[in-house]
């Protein structure tokens, strides 16, 4: 009888799983196929029309995508936001954690309260002091200017969940380095960044993904030459609410992106949440 009783509770979880991801997954699936129809077909019915005439899917609307600049030029900007910003963050936040972690410095406890206490503060309360900064120096309207502010209120919380990471590991092992000879530097490359991979593909994911879909940032400190994609999407609605030929594939390929990087780093993504729960 028990043993009956947990068949059906794993069919029964397995069963909510399996709809769950079905009703994810249909907002995806719709908007992939609205992406394939063409505007007049879309006008007509809704996108599960295309099941009983198959006949509208055309890639048509991709290649109209590929030749608007302004789609393309939002794209690439996207990339050139989202990738070194990712870097930048993974980076630095990476040799602050250590050394909070594992290195006496006079101020060490201080200064990383300080960083804590940033976590608190609201990215709205930085737009304006930043953007007229920003303006001061020349950066405002570029792309570098978007990398500098998602990297400095990127850089607390990252800091802060490197460091906790860092922190849990064996002190042997870090003692039985150093007496062999090993130094900081070589200590940090070949000891604790593998053993802390899992925490830093985490951190990665969740940066990439945050500064991919960002909008708010973007909006002020970005020109229409510097843009990324979600601002240029937005644009497309406001001034050709119509024009849904470019925007469902140009919105389609904005949410497939992060989900393959999300897909791809799965498996370290997964290893670095166990891990944090457990410690």
């Amino acid at each position: 009888m028990n043993a009956i009783r947990r068949g059906l509770g794993n069919g029964a979880v397995q069963a909510f799983l399996v709809v769950t991801g079905l009703v994810w997954l249909t907002p995806l699936a719709g908007l992939l196929i609205s992406s394939l129809r063409s505007s007049q077909d879309t006008a007509k019915g809704g996108w599960w029309t295309v099941f009983a005439s198959p006949s509208q899917i055309s890639f048509d609307n991709y290649t109209a995508l590929l030749k608007n600049s302004g789609m393309t030029q939002a794209l690439w900007n996207t990339v050139l936001i989202s990738v070194p910003t990712t870097f930048l963050v993974v980076v630095v936040a990476a040799l602050a954690a250590y050394a909070f972690a594992w290195l006496d410095f006079p101020g060490r406890d201080g200064i990383f309260l300080v960083v804590v206490a940033l976590l608190v503060v609201p990215v709205q309360l930085g737009l304006l002091p930043v953007a007229k900064l920003f303006g001061q120096l020349g950066l405002f309207g570029t792309i570098p200017g978007v990398v500098l502010f998602h990297v400095a209120y990127g850089l607390p919380f990252a800091v802060f969940l490197l460091r906790n990471y860092f922190a849990e590991m064996p002190k042997e092992m870090l003692e039985a380095a150093r007496m062999d000879g090993g130094s900081e530097w070589r200590i940090f490359v070949q000891l604790v960044l593998p053993v802390g991979r899992p925490a830093i593909a985490s951190l990665a994911i969740f940066q990439f993904l945050w500064v991919w879909n960002d909008m708010l940032v973007a909006l002020l400190f970005a020109d229409s030459s510097s843009q990324p994609l979600t601002v240029q999407l937005q644009s497309q609605i406001r001034q050709f609410g119509s024009n849904i030929d470019v925007l469902a594939p140009g919105a389609f390929v904005s949410l497939v992106v992060p989900l393959v990087v999300f897909f791809a780093f799965q498996r370290y993504f997964v290893q670095g949440v166990m891990a944090g729960s457990v410690k």
